[in-house]
């Protein structure tokens, strides 16, 4: 799990600070549009409320999450309907890569994805030929700095995590999707601010990569990544704390 973690925080903090905060937020308005077919009501609504939390986290307008509510909700006059979809293949050295779709047009997005799986060493696969080397989990990113140890373990387990680690300078906490809206619940009740929260696919087991080959599979996650169609991407790589340190010198 240690490489989808770390690639995770470095994804989430890119997120909040680089140049792709306009594309995050495209993405974010998506899910807020799918979600609010559910419900307009975020109290009454868990994967709307996680919608919202997540553009809150990377300070996505007030404006522009009420305008992707009123979308999904019907008020808004645009009437595209988004496609849930999952894409699954190979990435470089036999990683398994897994992502998630959001599209107006299966037609356009499959050759897309397809295409960059190919140029990049990779190649998409058919439905189930990696899934089963994923579980579905929640997972919240907390900051270290910003809370007790203690307490977060206290406040996370009673709302029925399954987990909790620290990885470098973030807690992270992982729960059964079912238990994801009350561990969810319990963290905002207690003021303990996110880094991120999501139902994600973590790996159960790990290929480990040198420098080179997870300079490979990382260009692959990044323009997959950054496909306006793709919502998240999980796979299933290990990088040492040598590898991480030196792709941070690149």
């Amino acid at each position: 799990m240690a490489g989808h973690s770390k690639w995770a925080n470095i994804k989430h903090k890119k997120a909040a600070t680089d140049a792709k905060r306009g594309k995050m937020w495209s993405k974010l308005s998506k899910a807020i549009i799918v979600a609010a077919k559910g419900g307009a009501d975020p109290d009454g609504n868990a994967k709307l409320r996680t919608a919202i939390a997540d553009a809150k986290a990377v300070s996505m307008p007030k404006d522009n999450i009420e305008r992707a509510i009123k979308k999904g909700s019907g008020e808004g006059a645009d009437a595209t309907t988004f496609e849930e979809i999952l894409y699954e293949g190979y990435g470089p050295e036999g990683v398994a890569v897994m992502c998630d779709i959001l599209t107006d047009n299966r037609n356009r997005t499959a050759p897309e994805v397809k295409k960059i799986f190919e140029k990049l060493g990779g190649k998409m696969g058919a439905t189930g030929c990696v899934g089963y080397l994923f579980d579905r989990k929640g997972m919240f990113v907390i900051d270290a700095s910003l809370v007790d140890e203690e307490k977060l373990m206290e406040v996370t387990m009673e709302a029925g995590a399954e987990d909790m680690s620290q990885q470098e300078d973030m807690f992270e906490v992982v729960c059964d999707p079912n238990q994801f809206s009350a561990v969810s619940d319990a963290l905002d009740a207690a003021n303990i601010e996110c880094q991120s929260r999501q139902v994600t696919r973590i790996p159960q087991t790990t290929v480990d990569l040198d420098v080179e080959s997870a300079k490979k599979v990382m260009t692959l996650i990044d323009a997959l990544d950054d496909h306006d169609d793709v919502q998240n991407v999980s796979a299933n790589f290990n990088l040492s704390e040598e590898v991480m340190a030196a792709l941070a010198d690149e």
